[in-house]
């Protein structure tokens, strides 16, 4: 029923010979499926080829996200399909706008129940076959965060007000910092290679946010690393072209204004260099709680667009643990409309 058809390793957070992201195809009668895994932050995107509520569908995604130990699920939809996607337990949590060139892209999150028996995990969901039906448990995919419109019926979660609390904090600072010179920097390409050990390096020092694993399908890379002044950063761009859009991270969080500044100079060069390749539509995640990077998108021209709850895997101390993550988006240029 479902089918590994391409592993690709990214970064070098290999355990075990195991790749980092995988896509896995599942296709029946009923469902056609594209699943991108990402093992180190322990998410799966769902890329559905076949519309409709199906309670298979809910059935498999459910399925597979435990047996490879994913936590959080996310799929990228259009406006009319978000309430077929609410019926299957998902909840809004942002949008991108322009994402599919001149339409928005809705993120719909659902967090996956432990497995029984595994650490953390409570006492043991029942699943229920009325019919040949399987009708799952309503905890077993956990409704996540309301979006930035403010229109769905779930409460927002716990961290909602933390996450405001960045935001508010950053457009105050990025107001202040306005007029500040640019600083000066260079961005120079990377290769497979240099990138994958400059994410070992930051894995081993416990400060890497991404290994750059695929989050859409038919994408290139274009990861430079920005030097200048006794700093360098590497800056990740994944580009969909048949879209024209771009999601962009950076390797490591900044641990002090004068990094802040750095970053923000590497973002602002950074999107310059993708609107001059054909790019119209930016977007980015950052931890929830961190002001720094929040100041350094806000004033680069991103909108908070949503609230990913638990989105994202964060070193504390000598574990990990789930954090929520801020959606940032803009708008580069508007796209012809020949284009």
């Amino acid at each position: 029923m479902a089918t590994k058809l391409r592993a690709s390793v990214s970064g070098a957070a290999v355990k075990g010979g195991e790749p980092t992201s995988e896509e896995v195809f599942v296709r029946n009668d009923v469902v056609s499926l594209c699943l991108m895994l990402n093992r180190r932050a322990r998410t799966m995107r769902v890329i559905d080829f076949r519309a409709g509520a199906s309670p298979a569908k809910k059935l498999l995604v459910q399925t597979i996200a435990r047996r490879e130990r994913i936590e959080k699920v996310v799929a990228l939809v259009e406006r009319d399909e978000c309430a077929t996607w609410g019926r299957l337990g998902f909840a809004r949590e942002g949008n991108i706008p322009g994402f599919y060139k001149r339409s928005d892209a809705f993120i719909m999150g659902a967090l996956v129940a432990p497995v029984s028996g595994a650490p953390g995990a409570g006492a043991p969901k029942r699943a229920h076959h009325e019919s040949g039906v399987f009708s799952v448990g309503r905890h077993d995919l956990i409704p996540s965060a309301a979006d930035d419109d403010g229109d769905d019926e779930l409460p927002p979660p716990a961290s909602s007000a933390l996450a405001e609390k960045t935001v508010a904090h950053a457009r105050k600072l990025a107001k202040e910092l306005e007029g500040a010179p640019a600083l000066a920097l260079k961005l120079a390409p990377l290769s497979l290679a240099d990138v994958q050990k400059r994410v070992a390096q930051a894995t081993k020092e416990g400060r890497a946010l991404t290994g750059f694993e695929p989050f859409g399908r038919d994408i290139t890379r274009d990861d430079v690393l920005a030097s200048g002044k006794g700093h360098e950063l590497l800056v990740g761009a994944e580009v969909q072209r048949c879209y024209g859009n771009a999601f962009l991270e950076a390797l490591t969080p900044p641990r002090d204004d004068k990094e802040r500044a750095f970053l923000t100079s590497a973002l602002r060069a950074s999107c310059d260099r993708l609107l001059a390749s054909g790019i119209y539509t930016a977007f980015a995640m950052t931890p929830a709680d961190d002001v720094r990077m929040a100041t350094a998108y806000v004033a680069n021209g991103f909108r908070r667009t949503g609230l990913l709850r638990q989105h994202l895997r964060r070193r504390q101390g000598q574990s990990e643990a789930r954090v929520d993550a801020l959606l940032w988006s803009r708008k580069l240029a508007n796209p012809n409309t020949d284009g």
